[in-house]
């Protein structure tokens, strides 16, 4: 009789988050509030169970958005070859179980269509289940910043956390956190680039020392086409910040030079119009009484 393949399925499980077959074991993460791995009980189960594939649903939770196909692809070829090295992380809700790590390793076992996977089963609150998603997602490195900091703005949304809070749980310092979050504030255009790796987190962060928008996606794209380095983009943002308060005095005067010709055609009279900080003055001049009169009348004024 043949010796059974030993199980390679307890290889990393030290973790309490795995990372993916191939994956070197992730850092263990700080202990985060709400995480039971006590005795099993009866109820709520803890421990490595094979739970049927379709009895998990989806993270609500999961901070990755975007997942690409043919990395699922590779991962699904690996498994068939060499098995799973680390299970999935889920937890046991109504009617069955909810994933809180593993959606990739969970996707390659649906395209090999196999019926049941290793998972380590938690029990866990809503807050320590969105903590130990994004935690696992934060400890890949294909995680795009926008997905990071919608991640660590839900946790502070959705559970009343403060940044303080959040970086206590993430392991991460608190500049960190906030920096990550303040990235939301650019404008949506921008967001996608950083996205699709168009942009980095250090390109992302000189951009966000421009105010307007508009701004930020024309010094966006200046950096996507010329494909500038966080060095050159701080650059031209320097740049871009000195020209700014000459372009506001420049756009005052056009504004003025356009009053003054409009008063002039208006009333066929010499008009200037002078400004001197938030005050100003408009002088028409007017060549005798007749003159005089007619400048009133089209300023809807009788001259006696």
């Amino acid at each position: 009789m043949s010796t059974p393949k030993k199980s390679n399925l307890g290889r990393g499980l030290g973790n309490l988050i795995a990372g993916g077959a191939g994956n070197k074991p992730a850092p263990t993460p700080a202990p985060i509030p709400g995480v039971t791995t006590s005795t099993p009980s009866p109820s709520a189960p803890v421990g490595i169970l094979e739970v049927a594939v379709g009895q998990i649903v989806p993270n609500p939770r999961q901070p990755r958005r975007e997942f690409d196909d043919h990395s699922v692809k590779e991962l699904a070829e690996s498994i068939r070859a060499e098995g799973l090295i680390q299970p999935v992380v889920v937890r046991k809700v109504a009617g069955g179980y909810e994933l809180i790590a593993g959606e990739r390793r969970l996707r390659a076992f649906k395209l090999l269509g196999i019926k049941l996977i290793p998972a380590r089963v938690l029990e866990v609150n809503d807050a320590a289940s969105a903590v130990l998603a994004l935690v696992e997602n934060l400890q890949r490195a294909d995680l795009n910043p926008v997905d990071e900091a919608l991640g660590i703005a839900s946790l502070m949304r959705d559970f009343k956390l403060t940044q303080e809070a959040v970086s206590e749980r993430l392991g991460k310092p608190r500049a960190t956190i906030a920096n990550s979050v303040r990235l939301l504030q650019l404008d949506r255009e921008v967001l996608g680039y950083l996205t699709k790796g168009k942009l980095s987190a250090g390109h992302a962060k000189a951009l966000l020392g421009l105010e307007q928008a508009s701004h930020q996606i024309q010094a966006a794209r200046r950096i996507v086409e010329d494909d500038l380095s966080v060095r050159a983009t701080e650059k031209l943002i320097h740049q871009l910040q000195a020209a700014r308060p000459h372009d506001r005095r420049r756009k005052v005067a056009d504004v003025l030079a356009d009053i003054q010709k409009r008063l002039t055609s208006h009333l066929a009279a010499p008009v200037t119009v002078v400004r001197r900080g938030p005050n100003g003055q408009i002088t028409i001049r007017y060549v005798g009484d007749e003159d005089l009169r007619r400048i009133l009348e089209k300023l809807g004024l009788k001259g006696d």
